[in-house]
């Protein structure tokens, strides 16, 4: 059975039991895949901004094909052993043929359709590109993607992409709730603030696409608990500079949610106690320089 994930009606342990379920179904799925190999470009001016032409579209169909494939050598197989235990003339009346005619007839008047069973997130995500151009306004330089609401759209998605430690300088990604764009004009953005890992240069090559993929899982996975509600999205940049990764709360004065969001983020991403992340609020951002704004809260 798909899994939908979803808090209503449910008591606290079992909404986290849900949680842990859905990070080991994504990673299951993901190592099943073979997937993160790291293969497919970004390059701008090609079909669907952030895949090569080379690329497929971020969907299942390659993979069902395959399945499709395995699936028609054992039928054919079969069909091969129930021939040789059947009478020249005679049909076997449990052979696949028969059994194929028989539900031919009953679907006749009332065709349907076999899907294959998709296991749902419980929102849908949007994935944006960022690639700075100065000579065009700030909004034209951000694209929308694509968007995913089930676990296996999700790693798609993101085998055929770049990994971010290969982006040029300028560029980001941003992965947010559908509906709510990566901006702080957002009306659900402008209240609210961002928790912020700032890395040396010389970790993009080294933790980089680990704590991005981490932010990623933390966010469609739901890690945040009743909290998650609360969670907008998350951006990286990368800068010649060092490169950042923010994930962006709703609303900053909410004291409880946001220290509770920090703590696990920091958790999962494997940072040291002794490393400080602080949050800080759009509002201060906005006015001053990043270095300058000052943290509300840290962890």
């Amino acid at each position: 059975m798909g899994m939908v994930l979803t808090a209503h009606g449910c008591q606290c342990h079992c909404f986290c039991h849900l949680q842990g379920s859905l990070r080991q179904l994504l990673q299951a799925l993901w190592a099943g895949a073979g997937a993160g190999d790291g293969q497919g470009g970004w390059e701008r001016g090609q079909p669907g901004p952030g895949l090569t032409a080379q690329s497929p579209q971020p969907t299942l169909t390659s993979f069902s094909a395959q399945v499709s494939q395995a699936e028609g050598g054992i039928r054919e197989r079969k069909e091969k052993k129930v021939a040789e235990r059947t009478p020249m003339g005679k049909e076997a009346p449990n052979s696949p043929r028969t059994s194929l005619s028989l539900r031919e007839k009953a679907q006749v008047g009332s065709p349907m359709k076999v899907k294959r069973e998709l296991h749902p997130l419980q929102n849908r995500w949007a994935l944006w590109f960022f690639k700075n151009d100065r000579s065009r306004a700030w909004q034209d330089n951000l694209h929308l993607v694509t968007k995913v609401d089930t676990v296996e759209d999700f790693w798609a998605l993101y085998s055929h992409i770049q990994l971010a430690s290969k982006l040029s300088s300028g560029c980001d990604y941003a992965l947010f709730k559908d509906g709510i764009e990566p901006m702080w004009e957002d009306s659900r953005n402008k209240r609210g603030g961002r928790w912020l890992v700032s890395l040396a240069k010389q970790q993009r090559h080294i933790e980089l696409d680990r704590l991005w993929l981490e932010t990623l899982l933390c966010l469609i996975g739901e890690s945040f608990e009743e909290h998650s509600r609360d969670v907008c999205g998350a951006v990286i940049n990368i800068r010649t500079k060092g490169d950042k990764i923010a994930v962006w709360t709703r609303e900053a004065e909410n004291q409880a949610g946001v220290l509770h969001i920090g703590r696990i983020y920091k958790e999962r991403l494997g940072l040291s106690p002794k490393t400080i992340i602080g949050y800080q609020a759009h509002a201060d951002t906005a006015t001053k320089s990043n270095s300058l704004a000052k943290n509300k809260f840290v962890v």
